[in-house]
């Protein structure tokens, strides 16, 4: 029996199995985050964690950059395979490992291929977009990422159940990326690539510098991602050795925070679709996300509903900003232009250099630890600066 398609994979089935596909990526990817700083913390202290964050931040740019050329000699799918295959050994490298060293290398190195994974599956989502659906499109295809981002912290938690053994997270990582493999080797291998542009660094820098509102959406872009990383390495360890949560306790936190991005982009999508520009419920998420940041350094209880409800609010704005980012890029980009989407998808991996770094130096200057949710919370605000001239789509 022959596993491979021999017909290229229509339009509306292929969106709906990336879908499927970018939920088991993130799954993967998930399950290990929110614990991978307590991980880390076994054998290096809160700033060593900042700087391997930085390291696998550093790594992961330079996979960026180097990254578009080798799709375009090799091909999407196989490049997607081959990335694939890579985390397995490295998953596999991170459970075996006992040396500080070799964990850490690994670590580093995991965390640029899941980045560039990732950017694989946004190449083969952007070819079978269809123009005038793009938020509806980006709108699905995040509800699903987000709908594992839900449910995956929780697996995580009963996972670690309690203990130091963080182990059987990486265990179901693994396992998480047979699946990953077998549906994209199955279903794109008669993908057809776009003719993707070649540029040089400098050429790059100045084809994105003619857009303007892409300069603008980047800076945003790298501000959210920030948020992002500062909470998913910071926010645990504050939850567990501040406040004094148990790691199941945290793990239901996390599961109602994450719930707008399960429910409110795809519907977000459509409307800046059918009815609405970008730009105005942009802006409307930064500031939610801003103002509810800052709120957090004067909630010191330990009421686990109350610090539920509050990162929840913030994930509100989060959710609102970052599906109408991706909505107005994806709007703006062609799928030809695999070197844009990875400068765009670079703030990521950026922001876990961005997001220690404030870390680093808050935790220099302020002799409490809440006091770095306003530090966050205030950059998130200065989001509105470049946010404010783009250019609406509508």
């Amino acid at each position: 029996m022959n596993l491979i398609n021999s017909r290229p994979i229509p339009r509306s089935h292929a969106v709906y199995t990336i879908a499927i596909i970018g939920f088991i990526y993130v799954l993967h990817t998930v399950i290990p985050m929110y614990s991978n700083s307590s991980f880390l913390s076994l054998f290096a202290d809160e700033q060593t964690v900042g700087y391997i964050y930085m390291m696998g931040a550093a790594i992961s740019i330079f996979g960026f950059l180097i990254i578009p050329s080798i799709i375009r000699r090799l091909g999407n799918y196989s490049v997607a395979l081959w990335l694939i295959l890579i985390q397995m050994c490295l998953f596999y490298g991170l459970l075996s490992s006992t040396s500080p060293f070799l964990i850490t290398l690994f670590f580093v190195l995991q965390t640029a291929v899941i980045s560039l994974i990732g950017l694989n599956l946004d190449i083969f989502l952007e070819v079978y977009t269809d123009a005038t659906n793009v938020g509806t499109t980006r709108g699905l295809y995040n509800t699903a990422l987000n709908a594992s981002w839900v449910i995956a912290p929780l697996i995580g938690s009963m996972l670690v159940n309690g203990t130091e053994n963080y182990h059987n997270t990486y265990v179901a990582g693994l396992f998480m990326l047979i699946p990953l493999f077998y549906l994209v080797y199955r279903n794109f291998p008669r993908f057809k690539d776009p003719t993707y542009h070649h540029y040089s660094p400098w050429q790059l820098i100045k084809h994105i510098s003619k857009n303007k509102n892409w300069d603008k959406l980047f800076a945003a872009n790298l501000v959210l991602q920030t948020f992002y990383a500062w909470m998913v390495v910071y926010s645990p360890i504050y939850l567990n050795k501040v406040i004094g949560f148990g790691w199941d306790e945290i793990g239901i936190i996390l599961v109602v925070m994450l719930i707008p991005f399960a429910i409110i982009q795809f519907p977000l999508g459509r409307l800046a679709d059918k009815k609405y520009g970008e730009k105005e419920m942009m802006i409307a998420g930064f500031i939610i996300m801003g103002i509810s940041t800052i709120g957090l350094s004067f909630l010191h209880t330990n009421n686990i509903a109350f610090w539920a409800i509050a990162l929840l609010i913030t994930r509100v704005g989060a959710a609102t900003a970052e599906i109408m980012m991706e909505t107005y890029f994806f709007k703006t980009v062609s799928p030809r232009d695999a070197a844009a989407l990875g400068i765009f998808r670079i703030t990521r991996p950026l922001s876990y250099f961005t997001g220690p770094l404030i870390g680093i130096i808050s935790l220099s200057f302020v002799t409490d630890q809440s006091y770095m949710f306003i530090v966050v919370g205030v950059v998130c605000l200065l989001a509105l600066i470049p946010i404010a001239t783009i250019k609406d789509t509508k």
